[in-house]
């Protein structure tokens, strides 16, 4: 069957992008995100909605920033989610007087991790220029990375109206449906190019075009992302309630993930009225997760059902499972991480410890040990012990079986070669009401004395 894949196309190589410390793009695992609904001057609604997001399995939250008391609101809303626990990045989504809010509100500025600009409403005539250079430079201050979101519905009117005049004086016009995706791509690369120009490096860019038509999302991202390397944003915008506008996103996006496009993704449902506002992140997760590109849940199988089955046993069951799953897996996955944070560390503390060691080596050798950590060769095969103080004895090869004396002015067993063989044979034990115990080759007795380590005139070199 031509043309058909039976497997997603190499992922499309893009310019990483740090989000909050949540990589976007260079190979990174496609990221979810999703957006609130709530007032965003509303601090404590916001702050749960954000966490309840989170916690969902989104991993960018964005929030709108219309006026001066959402902004305000912003450092608020950080600080009540740092209470309570919830370090998920927020993108603050700027409209018209992005510039202003963000001049005005430096603290805003600092507390969201990225800035979402509209091209299409960051300013009108001559103001557009030096408004979009004005959000460019407080990021540019802030060290925060800027998505470029074009929309169909506010589009560049300046940018449309000239390709459609040219369009018009061309021998081979295009349709009115093309040179409007033609616009939208032009308007998300000029855009960027201008962002670079004022010093944004691309490693600050994410780019997104959202339109409502599933095959007009499909042309514009495939065209969009033959003329870039910039890491893409997908989303169907205006998708629907329900089940419509979960086909609907679900089909747009899975042409283009299949196709290796796509960095992040966000399915923008317009929930129910009373709804859960998490329904959008659930969806994005079943989504990469039924595609092969993540795995966020242990898969539940379960029947169908039809005449042979009557029983609701099955499907209960299943819904049970899922439910359970969705609680626990985040609490399960924040013990992961905290586990995986403390081996790390400790692997960490160990490394430093042994460059700490070979360094005192290195500088001073033995002498630069500690009084109670110098060895001295002991008797017999060589044995090293402690040069002072009371210690295990043990020989060179590290055998767990060692001999421990004190001051009963007993001496230590000695190791030699046993008769006939090749390595190290038996101790003589201290007292042969016990035979000797075999490890690695060694055999030690362990005695149940204790002495003093005392320094013997018969000293030899550890075995080569």
């Amino acid at each position: 069957m031509t043309g058909f894949l039976d497997q997603p196309l190499p992922r499309r190589r893009t310019v990483g992008v740090n989000v909050g410390g949540v990589m976007v793009g260079d190979g990174a695992p496609i990221v979810v995100q999703s957006m609130t609904n709530t007032d965003t001057a509303d601090v404590e609604s916001t702050a749960a909605q954000v966490a309840a997001l989170a916690r969902a399995g989104s991993e960018l939250v964005r929030i709108t920033v219309d006026r001066s008391e959402a902004a305000a609101a912003v450092p608020h809303i950080r600080n009540r989610l740092a209470a309570m626990g919830v370090a998920v990045p927020l993108i603050g989504d700027f409209h018209y007087i992005g510039h202003k809010l963000l001049s005005e509100h430096p603290a805003c500025a600092e507390a969201l991790d990225k800035y979402r600009i509209n091209p299409g409403n960051v300013g009108f005539g001559e103001k557009k220029d030096r408004q979009f250079a004005t959000l460019i430079e407080i990021a540019l201050k802030n060290g925060k990375p800027v998505r470029i979101g074009v929309n169909w519905g506010s589009l560049d009117q300046v940018l449309l109206t000239r390709l459609m005049d040219d369009n018009a004086k061309s021998a081979e016009p295009k349709s009115a449906r093309d040179v409007m995706r033609e616009a939208i791509i032009q308007s998300a690369l000029l855009s960027a190019a201008r962002a670079e120009e004022l010093g944004l490096g691309r490693n600050r860019i994410i780019l997104s075009a959202k339109v409502s038509q599933v095959q007009d999302l499909v042309a514009v991202y495939a065209e969009l992302a033959r003329r870039t390397d910039h890491a893409l944003h997908l989303g169907l915008t205006e998708a629907g309630m329900g089940s419509k506008g979960i086909v609907a996103s679900s089909a747009a996006l899975a042409i283009l993930l299949q196709q290796g496009i796509g960095d992040t993704i966000r399915i923008s449902l317009t929930p129910e009225p009373g709804g859960d506002r998490t329904r959008e992140v659930v969806v994005a997760q079943e989504l990469l997760q039924t595609m092969g590109f993540r795995a966020f849940l242990p898969v539940v199988a379960a029947c169908p059902g039809c005449g042979r089955t009557t029983s609701t046993v099955f499907q209960e069951l299943a819904r049970r499972i899922e439910d359970d799953l969705r609680k626990n897996m985040p609490v399960w996955r924040t013990r992961r991480i905290e586990a995986r944070r403390h081996r790390h560390l400790a692997a960490r503390h160990r490394r430093a410890a042994g460059s700490a060691r070979l360094h005192r080596r290195q500088e001073g050798g033995d002498a630069a040990r500690p009084p109670h950590r110098r060895r001295v060769p002991g008797d017999g095969c060589g044995l090293y012990r402690p040069a002072v103080g009371p210690a295990r004895v043990g020989c060179r090869r590290r055998c767990r079986v060692t001999s421990c004396f004190s001051q009963s002015g007993r001496e230590p067993p000695l190791c030699r070669p046993s008769g006939g063989s090749a390595g190290w044979g038996r101790a003589d034990p201290p007292n042969g009401d016990r035979p000797p115990l075999p490890v690695r080759g060694h055999f030690h007795q362990p005695a149940t004395a204790w002495a003093t380590l005392t320094p013997s005139p018969k000293t030899s070199s550890p075995p080569k």
